[in-house]
């Protein structure tokens, strides 16, 4: 089989049977395509030590490991497929955690309360940080939310990342600044988040909105999210599934919280502490 058929393969396994988005695809088969390149041989032909020799020249450990899962994913792929006979797998490399930052509930709270919701727009930065907080979303998923997307407190998100669907339950606070906002928009528009003419919110501006009022980015309120829920005692699995993470390594990040959240309560009512 060729470089170009094995590589077409597998970005069609990649697509159909992983589900992997377009952009993630595509650094799948860059990153191959510059280890064949430096290697100068088939990529079935390919051993651990031709792998490691193009990995040497990658100092960034989290760039060294985003090669290392294209080249673990492809050999993976291969030896399910009988396409290599000996299996390819080179451990990651331990990373230092960025530990997430995050706001906790009454901060959020005590500064969307300063919001003038006597206007449209303020209604709208309301209602938008409400329904960040409450579910968890990436800020993409949210300004492609339908009204026909809610039905009883759930919120199907359509247009999750890797194009899979999941289903959040929305806190009743942020369904009435949704009803509140969306009552008095009278836009006729399927989405909820739109501008003052009508058209759907962009992701800079509905950025500016949450800095404005928060000072944060919104992917701090899909951290916060996750961090309230693993304070509050939710399995790392239920958060996994909320946040929509294919790997529970991902949702992993938050245990340093839990962790934090043990050592607090510890302090707080053990007797010796």
């Amino acid at each position: 089989m060729s470089k170009s058929d094995i590589l077409t393969a597998f970005e069609e396994y990649l697509s159909v049977a992983k589900a992997l988005s377009t952009q993630t695809i595509s650094s799948y088969i860059s990153d191959l395509e510059q280890l064949e390149l430096s290697s100068k041989k088939v990529l079935t032909k390919l051993d651990t030590n031709d792998v490691v020799s193009f990995l040497a020249a990658f100092e960034n450990k989290r760039t060294l490991n985003r090669k290392l899962s294209s080249i673990n994913a492809f050999f993976q792929f291969c030896h399910i497929h009988d396409f290599t006979a000996v299996k390819v797998k080179i451990p990651m490399a331990k990373v230092p955690q960025n530990l997430p930052k995050y706001l906790s509930s009454d901060e959020i709270m005590k500064s969307i309360s300063l919001i003038d919701r006597s206007t449209l727009m303020g209604m709208r930065d309301y209602a938008l940080i409400l329904f960040l907080y409450a579910s968890g979303c990436r800020i993409s998923e949210a300004l492609n939310v339908q009204r026909e997307d809610i039905v009883d407190g759930w919120l199907k998100i359509r247009f999750a990342k890797g194009e899979k669907e999941r289903v959040v339950p929305l806190a009743p606070i942020a369904i009435t600044a949704l009803e509140s906002y969306l009552q008095h928009q009278q836009m006729h528009s399927p989405y909820l988040w739109l501008n003052y003419r009508g058209e759907v919110l962009s992701r800079i501006s509905a950025f500016k909105i949450v800095k404005k009022y928060l000072g944060v980015s919104p992917h701090v309120l899909r951290h916060s999210f996750a961090s309230s829920l693993i304070i509050g005692g939710a399995d790392l699995r239920v958060v996994q599934e909320l946040l929509g993470h294919s790997s529970l390594e991902t949702t992993q990040i938050y245990t340093h919280i839990q962790k934090q959240n043990l050592a607090e309560t510890m302090r707080s009512y053990h007797p010796l502490s």
